[in-house]
């Protein structure tokens, strides 16, 4: 009977909730030092002491630094814990659109959304990809991810029938993946001080304008030009 109870004990949501905070604490401390620091310069001592934890729990609640970089790039993706695979998350909403200008619309929100939580760790992870292999492989899968994504939407748009004539599915494909990556985000939101709002118009106006046949364009939505 002891046994049973103290396995019940084991297993309570309030010990399940500490871990669980516990767990989010060492990410969100991870995330600023690698932001602050750069990936290099950042070491588990330091996370631990920014969480108020022991070196011991961030090894056992996260794993080691290349696994906390690719815990917080993922996270940043999907918006949410990453258990959930992030390319399911945006994919049937923008498939479900109607017309090939709303599922423009969506992506280019989607994407802007996402790289507000991703582009400041792509400067991090650019800066320490060359000198440490893992993360030059955790980038090289993000981006075969994104293709294989825009790879989808590129076959969905063209399914609607709406976009200009003699463009194959690998060009859609390439454009979509081509001007949604970090690296255009990090151009003209971090560079040039565009929002994230104005980013997501611009860029959905760009798309359509590439890929929509001109007879099937609608007018884009007025925007504020600052």
């Amino acid at each position: 009977m002891t046994s049973e109870v103290n396995r019940r004990a084991y297993h309570s949501p309030r010990r399940t909730a500490a871990a669980a905070a516990t767990r989010q604490a060492i990410l969100a401390a991870a995330r600023s030092e690698f932001l602050r620091k750069g990936y290099t310069a950042t070491t588990i001592a330091g996370i631990a002491h920014a969480a108020d934890v022991a070196v011991d729990t961030v090894y056992a609640s996260v794993g080691r630094k290349p696994a906390l970089f690719r815990h917080l790039i993922e996270t940043a993706i999907a918006g949410h814990h990453p258990d959930v695979p992030a390319e399911a998350d945006y994919l049937p909403q923008i498939r479900s659109a109607p017309t090939a200008s709303d599922k423009i619309e969506l992506l280019a929100s989607t994407i802007a959304d996402i790289h507000q939580r991703l582009a400041p760790l792509f400067l991090a992870l650019r800066e320490a990809a060359t000198a440490h292999p893992e993360l030059g492989e955790l980038w090289s899968q993000v981006a075969d991810r994104r293709a294989r994504d825009m790879r989808t939407l590129a076959t969905d748009l063209a399914a609607t029938g709406e976009l200009r004539p003699g463009l194959s599915l690998d060009e859609i494909a390439d454009i979509l993946w081509s001007m949604n990556a970090a690296e255009y985000y990090i151009l003209l939101v971090h560079d040039r001080g565009w929002t994230p709002q104005r980013f997501a118009q611009w860029l959905a106006e760009a798309w359509r304008r590439l890929l929509i046949s001109p007879s099937r364009q609608a007018s884009p939505p007025e925007r504020d030009a600052h």
